[in-house]
């Protein structure tokens, strides 16, 4: 087999519906960053950040090592940076509840609502994640993707490889008579004491305790 025909085979490309959309109200907050050095121009709204970068407007909050960014006609960010790793955290509309991202580069468009991670990617909604060398998630369309792509250098140590990987946790109320939703079992009742699953963390990052 052809190194090709091994990447083309070892291609993964998910596509499901995701969740609603992130908060609408964002883009109407002002955009504020910190970080140890920058080079920014107020004319023209852009900027670059570098060391221990945080850049939030809103819900939405993005940590990473190197950034650029402007602010679009529509008050929208447009962020570009790399970290190990970056991360980006921005509420659900109308919940009181966050979707996350991770990955050594993101692109944000936010006149788009378009998220896109780069190398060791994983997409988290509450205990349900993904997790592959490219996820993007378009609140705009509900939908998410994610792309099998080798390791890059910088990820190989610890990247997820040409595929994608995820968990989906069960959904409440659903369980079968005798199992975890029969409160009335008590097979129903040891297996509702079940440990929760731990959240998993970014690839080199360990699990809280």
């Amino acid at each position: 087999m052809t190194p090709i025909s091994r990447l083309l085979a070892a291609l993964a490309l998910a596509s499901l519906s995701a969740a609603p959309l992130a908060e609408t109200g964002d883009r109407e907050k002002p955009i504020n960053f910190s970080s140890d050095r920058g080079d920014l121009n107020y004319e023209s709204k852009v900027g670059k950040l570098d060391g221990s970068v945080v850049l939030t407007q809103g819900t939405i909050t993005i940590r990473a090592d190197r950034l650029t960014f402007k602010q679009n006609p529509d008050n929208s960010m447009q962020v570009t940076a790399t970290g190990n790793p970056v991360s980006f955290r921005q509420k659900r509309d109308g919940r009181d509840e966050y979707y996350e991202g991770f990955a050594q580069r993101i692109e944000y468009d936010g006149a788009k609502d378009l998220l896109e991670l780069f190398d060791r990617a994983l997409l988290k909604q509450g205990t349900d994640e993904i997790r592959s060398n490219y996820i993007s998630y378009n609140a705009k369309t509900e939908v998410f993707k994610a792309e099998g792509r080798p390791d890059t250098p910088a990820a190989a140590a610890a990247g997820p490889g040409a595929r994608v990987r995820g968990t989906f946790q069960p959904r409440e109320g659903t369980g079968a008579p005798g199992k975890a939703g029969d409160k009335a079992s008590p097979k129903g009742a040891d297996a509702a004491k079940a440990p929760a699953p731990v959240a998993l963390k970014p690839a080199g990052e360990p699990a809280s305790k």
